[in-house]
């Protein structure tokens, strides 16, 4: 099924969507935990979940067959992410056939971290693309796709301002974008400004709010590294009275992300998106305190 037509349908059922994102395994464990999480998951029913996509297609080939491997063996929607990282125009578009070969027909849009890494110049690949939307626009011209696409609740790193993205997103939707997830975040009131704004700019799409359980203290210090995503200090702190019992910080992991998401929900974001690790346990401790199970 087409990711945006599932959450259409659960819009006119008043009922929120819930959905995962795993990342491609690299070795033969890796591979296993991916499965195991999956297996744990699948009686929670996700309406989808979702498979990253190495920088600079690193990861291309396994994340495909990841993707196409979950859709034959599980039937769960699935959304492959596609970057436009190292690859030219016409690269991407033979990636995009061999997606739709394989029965992948959901797929994030996304321009995707510098080679250098984030917070590096962006340098496009000659004979590619600059922009998220350019890979829109070529998805949208080249099949029955859902097209996703990223949001980010504290804005993107590159952008002149929060408005900036929210006009953008609206533009992506145009160019025939059907839904936006978003980076992780810690704080409700962001995302309520960007949905806000977009909904001024004239984006109608659902924005879905991605978030991640913190299962160890050090995760935190990468959360903002990695993704630019600040950490509140009175969460700072709360995590820290607990940092020395493993046991305690996931299970404070858990609370917070429930504790968000309820928020999130109540103000009428349409669904929850977990970030997952590769790992069930806070996806399906969060899910069951949510009520999907």
């Amino acid at each position: 099924m087409l990711v945006h037509e599932i959450l259409e349908s659960l819009k006119n059922q008043g009922r929120a969507s819930f959905s995962c994102e795993f990342f491609p395994p690299k070795s033969e464990v890796g591979e296993a935990t991916l499965w195991r999480t999956l297996d744990a998951l699948q009686p929670f029913n996700p309406d989808f979940v979702s498979v990253t996509y190495g920088a600079g297609g690193t990861t291309q080939d396994v994340s495909l067959d990841v993707t196409a491997k979950i859709v034959e063996e599980t039937g769960i929607p699935t959304v492959a992410h596609l970057t436009c990282v190292g690859a030219t125009a016409e690269k991407l578009a033979e990636v995009v056939d061999r997606f739709a070969d394989r029965g992948i027909r959901n797929i994030l849009a996304l321009r995707g971290d510098p080679v250098s890494g984030p917070g590096s110049p962006w340098q496009t690949t000659p004979g590619g693309y600059t922009y998220a939307i350019e890979l829109v626009e070529m998805l949208a011209s080249r099949g029955d796709f859902s097209i996703g696409v990223a949001a980010f609740p504290e804005g993107h790193p590159e952008s002149a301002g929060l408005a900036d993205d929210a006009r953008v997103l609206a533009q992506k939707q145009a160019a025939g974008a059907h839904f936006a997830i978003t980076n992780l975040f810690f704080d409700v009131a962001d995302y309520l400004r960007l949905r806000d704004l977009a909904t001024e700019a004239g984006c109608t799409m659902p924005i879905i709010p991605g978030l991640m359980p913190v299962t160890n203290f050090g995760q935190i210090e990468r959360f903002t590294t990695l993704s630019g995503a600040k950490f509140p200090q009175h969460l700072v702190h709360e995590f820290e009275r607990v940092a020395e019992d493993s046991e305690a910080v996931i299970e404070l992991g858990i609370d917070v992300t429930t504790r968000l998401a309820e928020q999130l929900l109540a103000e009428g974001a349409p669904g929850v998106h977990l970030y997952t690790l590769n790992r069930s346990r806070s996806t399906r401790e969060v899910f069951t305190r949510l009520g999907h199970s």
